[in-house]
């Protein structure tokens, strides 16, 4: 009687196939960047286009949720006043800078003459050296060239705004279809729902980050901009709009806003009081917004450590330049998803995640 053979063990990888899985990981890692440096053109106002779209289909959802008596507002009127809604906060930034553009360039002269007045004041707070070696290496910079390459900068993303709108047009139209091909796409590749639930966290952890961060920039915009009224700090509506737009930028963003219109103030005035309280009232604004009630409010639809953030940040600016700070976070919040649902991929979706806790964890979703 012959016993039967026990199954071979299985082979172990050998180092030649670990370095060759490296080699393609690496390769697909540089083609990957590559192609995302040579098609910014395409991408930025691709990926701009498909964020508002999100942004108007939350809002829209806001909207139908909405109760009057027994009266529910139907799904037309709901995404009529969306895009409504979006459009309109659209036109508000483009005239806002448009119109200031101008004016802003014109007074930079004047405050080329203001700031030796201004560095003599911070001489006289800070010691005589400090000042010094403020002047020696700030007197040097071309105050209009910065003015008008910030403004270009602007004018640039105005550019964009037709063909996002196009973009955004056709995703409207199509929203129905999509849905109906995602279904058609799961049947062909026998996912078993695994794409659709793909897909279905992207779009909810998406529009609800975008709503909340969109919400809580314009609160913070409103309140500065009441400071700047109350100072009379020239050009406040241009600081108030500056103010909105980088707080989409992580944590860099909103140190940004609160130096930009301080220093605009120490030059404007001739004492520190209006310095001051730009400084520590929007900076106190910052603060319970940015570090209190968002993420109180955001929850765990955005799980990122704080040092994925600002490697993200670093990252997408690299290859975006200043579009690409304001796309980090929802560009990495979707491949967190991504990673969290591809067994290959969703060790590495762990240690992106902010506790350890994937969306694919939570229950009921």
């Amino acid at each position: 009687m012959t016993t039967p053979k026990a199954d071979p063990a299985p082979p172990r990888a050998s180092g030649a196939s670990v370095l060759a899985y490296w080699r393609d990981v690496l390769l697909i890692a540089t083609l990957a960047i590559s192609g995302l440096y040579a098609g910014s053109g395409f991408l930025i106002p691709l990926v701009l286009a498909i964020l508002t779209f999100v942004l108007i289909s939350a809002i829209a959802r806001r909207f139908a949720g909405l109760r009057i008596l027994d009266w529910r507002m139907p799904n037309w009127l709901a995404q009529l006043l969306g895009v409504v809604t979006v459009v309109a906060g659209l036109f508000a930034i483009t005239y806002i800078m448009g119109t200031q553009a101008n004016n802003f360039a014109g007074a930079v002269p004047r405050y080329e003459a203001q700031f030796d007045a201004a560095l003599g004041r911070i001489s006289y707070l800070v010691g005589t050296d400090i000042g010094v070696f403020v002047r020696d290496h700030l007197v040097r910079i071309d105050m209009s060239l910065i003015a008008m390459s910030a403004f270009g900068g602007a004018r640039s993303v105005v550019t964009y705004f037709v063909l996002i709108g196009i973009y955004v047009g056709f995703m409207m139209a199509e929203r129905h279809l999509t849905a109906l091909k995602i279904q058609l796409v799961e049947e062909e590749i026998s996912s078993k729902g695994g794409f659709g639930r793909v897909m279905h966290q992207i779009a909810f952890s998406l529009q609800r980050y975008i709503l909340v961060k969109t919400f809580f920039s314009v609160l913070t915009a409103l309140f500065s901009y009441a400071v700047f009224l109350w100072l009379g700090l020239e050009f406040a509506e241009t600081w108030a709009v500056l103010t909105f737009a980088l707080n989409y930028i992580p944590s860099v963003g909103s140190i940004l806003s609160v130096i930009l219109p301080s220093l605009v103030a120490l030059v404007q005035f001739e004492t520190f009081g209006p310095f001051l309280t730009i400084a520590l009232g929007c900076g106190a604004i910052q603060f319970i917004i940015g570090n209190l009630l968002d993420p109180a409010v955001t929850g765990r639809s955005l799980n990122l450590s704080a040092l994925m953030v600002i490697l993200a940040l670093t990252f997408w600016s690299a290859i975006w330049g200043i579009m690409g700070a304001f796309l980090s976070v929802p560009l990495t919040v979707c491949l967190l998803i991504v990673f969290s649902h591809l067994p290959a991929t969703r060790p590495l979706a762990i240690l992106m995640s902010k506790d350890g806790q994937l969306f694919y964890d939570e229950p009921g979703t």
